[in-house]
């Protein structure tokens, strides 16, 4: 099986992201929003790979979960005042809860590991 890594999984987020918010007339601060966390996702869970300790690793990768969170939060946002579609949405949203459950789980699993 050829799983995604974290890393892969939100870059591609954040490309499909950055273009979709291109194509967005208005809505600026929600968009400038949604890209900033998108973004620190990848950056974080990036920067947990050469993280000092254990609890710096665990810690980078729970603000790379909280990041996650509220990509989905401004996604909704950008959602229901029509500023994407439905398929798109549920697009990113999935994506991004693939994300989640990844970080969740790594998050879980070096805390049991500590």
């Amino acid at each position: 099986m050829n799983e995604k890594t974290i890393k892969e999984l939100a870059i591609e987020l954040t490309v499909e992201t950055t273009a979709i918010c291109d194509t967005i007339k208005d809505r600026s601060v929600f968009k400038n929003q949604l890209l900033r966390f998108c973004s620190s996702i990848g950056a974080n869970s990036h920067e947990a790979r050469y993280a000092q300790s254990r609890a710096d690793f665990i810690h980078k990768l729970e603000i790379a979960l909280k990041e996650c969170y509220e990509t989905e939060y401004w996604l909704e946002i950008l959602y229901r005042v029509n500023s994407i579609d439905k398929s798109t949405y549920e697009k990113l949203i999935n994506k991004s809860g693939t994300i989640r459950r990844k970080l969740i789980a790594s998050v879980t699993t070096a805390k049991n590991n500590s």
